[in-house]
C-alpha cells in the first residue's frame, strides 16, 4: 500500500483547466466514497480550492486513482496528464507540509489554505475515507504548519486576495468611497473582501446571494442591503464594482447581462473581480470595452508585496519541513513492519501457551513445582532460540557476517573475540 498524492494547481494548470476538476462541497463526500468503493484505494482525502485540486490516497495502484479523477469529471485522462503532478511517498508528505505552510500558495505565506485543508479532512472523516495513514499525515501537516508560522516570518506582510481586490479597485477608480460595490455570494472569500472594501467606506455595499438570509447577515454587519440572485440583473447597472465568488458550476454573469448593464450605465466603466473557480463571469465579458475583468489568476500577479521578507523565511520553513518529513516517513515505514511483528508475537504466544499448558498438567499431577518451573524455562528458551540458532548454523559463508551482525543487534549480545 503506497501513500500517494496527485493533482493540478496554479503552478501547473491554467484556470480553464483547474475549473474543470473542482469538487463542490455538496458532492465532495460522494466523490470520496466513489473513489474508495470503485478503485483499489483504501484511504482518500480531496482538497479543492480556487488554486488547486489535490487527491491524497493510500493505494497500491496510483494510476487507477488518476484515471478516476478524469472519469469523475467526464474528461479524458490524456487531457489532464500534461497538467498533473504525481507525488509518491515522501514527496507527497513534503508537498502536504509545504501546502499547509503556505509555501505552495499563489500568495506566499497566506493562511487561508490551512483552514481549507482542515475542511477537507473533516469531509474525509464524514465520508469514512480517512484511515490511520492519512489521519497521521494530516495531523502531522497541521503541526508542521503551526511550527512554520510560529518559528518563521513566512506570513509577514502577506497581501491577501481580498486586499488585492481593493488594490485593483484603487487602480481603476480615483476613490472607492465614491463607488457602489456589489458582492455576489456569501462565503468566506466574500466576507474577507467585504471587510477590506468596507474599510474604504464605499458609497453603498450590496450583497446578492441565493438565499436572502445569508446575504442579510452580511448586509447587517456592513450597513448594506441584501438582494437575491434573481434581483441581480435589475440592480447590476447601479454598481461600479462587482466582486463574485459563488460555488456555481456554471457562469451566473453572462455577456448579455453585462452588456445591458453597461448600456444602462451609459458606458461608465465597471470593474468585475471574479474569484470563483469555476468562474462566475463568462470569459467573453473581457471583450467588452467598458468592463475591467479580473480573475483569481490575474489577482495573483498583484499579491507580491512584501515578498522579500517572506522569501527569506522559506529556507527556514523548508528545513522544518525536511526534518518533519523524515520523522513521518520513519513512522510510515515502521507501519510496514507491523504484520511481521504481529506474526512474530503470535508465534511466541503459541510457544508460551503450549509450554504453559504442559506445565499446568504436570503440576496437576503433583509434580515438584520447582522441577516443573525449571523444565518450563528450559523449554521456552530452547524454542525461542531454535530458529535463530538454526539459521546461523545453516547460513552460507556469504551471508554469515550480515546474519551475525543482525543477531547481535536483535539480541544485544557481544560475542567474545
Amino acid at each position: 500500500m503506497q501513500l500517494f498524492a496527485f493533482g493540478v494547481n496554479h503552478h501547473t494548470a491554467p484556470l480553464a483547466v483547474r475549473e474543470q476538476v473542482t469538487f463542490h462541497a455538496t458532492n465532495l463526500e460522494e466523490a470520496l466514497r466513489d473513489l474508495v468503493n470503485r478503485e483499489p484505494v483504501r484511504e482518500a482525502a480531496i482538497i479543492s480550492t480556487c488554486n488547486r485540486t489535490e487527491v491524497y490516497c493510500s493505494t497500491p495502484e496510483p494510476e487507477r486513482a488518476i484515471d478516476w479523477l478524469a472519469r469523475f469529471h467526464h474528461l479524458k485522462s490524456q487531457s489532464l496528464e500534461p497538467f498533473l503532478y504525481m507525488l509518491p511517498r515522501e514527496r507527497a508528505v513534503a508537498h502536504a507540509f509545504r501546502v499547509a505552510s503556505g509555501l505552495d500558495s499563489m500568495v506566499l505565506g497566506e493562511p487561508q489554505i490551512l483552514g481549507q485543508m482542515k475542511d477537507a479532512v473533516k469531509s474525509a472523516e464524514h465520508a469514512g475515507t480517512l484511515g490511520t495513514v492519512l489521519h497521521k499525515l494530516f495531523q502531522s501537516t497541521f503541526s508542521v504548519a503551526k511550527e512554520v508560522r510560529t518559528q518563521t516570518e513566512i506570513g509577514a506582510n502577506s497581501v491577501s486576495m481580498a486586499a488585492a481586490a481593493v488594490k485593483v479597485g484603487e487602480l481603476i477608480y480615483a476613490s472607492i468611497a465614491e463607488q457602489n460595490v456589489l458582492f455576489i455570494g456569501a462565503g468566506e472569500m466574500i466576507e474577507l473582501c467585504a471587510a477590506h472594501f468596507a474599510a474604504k467606506r464605499p458609497r453603498r455595499m450590496t450583497f446578492a446571494n441565493r438565499t436572502l438570509e445569508r446575504g442579510e447577515g452580511l448586509a447587517l454587519r456592513y450597513d448594506g442591503q441584501a438582494i437575491t440572485l434573481n434581483d441581480m440583473s435589475e440592480q447590476l447597472a447601479m454598481h461600479d464594482i462587482v466582486v463574485s465568488c459563488t460555488a456555481s458550476q456554471l457562469p451566473i454573469l453572462g455577456k448579455g447581462m453585462i452588456e445591458r448593464a453597461i448600456k444602462v450605465r451609459r458606458h461608465r466603466p465597471m470593474l468585475m473581480i471574479d474569484l470563483a473557480v469555476p468562474r462566475d463571469v463568462e470569459v467573453e465579458v473581457a471583450e467588452l470595452d467598458d468592463v475591467f475583468l479580473y480573475s483569481v489568476d490575474d489577482l495573483g500577479k498583484i499579491v507580491q508585496e512584501g515578498l522579500d521578507t517572506r522569501q527569506a523565511a522559506v529556507a527556514q520553513a523548508e528545513a522544518i519541513i525536511s526534518a518533519s518529513v523524515h520523522d513521518f516517513m520513519h513512522w510510515f515505514e515502521t507501519r510496514e513492519l507491523v504484520p511481521t511483528i504481529r506474526a512474530l508475537r503470535d508465534q511466541a504466544e503459541r510457544m508460551r501457551r503450549h509450554e504453559f499448558e504442559r506445565a499446568a498438567k504436570l503440576l496437576a499431577k503433583g509434580e515438584d513445582p520447582q522441577k516443573v518451573l525449571e523444565q518450563l524455562s528450559h523449554a521456552l528458551t530452547n524454542k525461542f532460540l531454535h530458529a535463530p540458532t538454526h539459521a546461523l548454523n545453516s547460513a552460507e559463508a556469504t551471508e554469515r557476517d550480515s546474519l551475525l551482525a543482525a543477531l547481535a543487534r536483535l539480541y544485544q549480545v557481544n560475542p567474545p573475540e
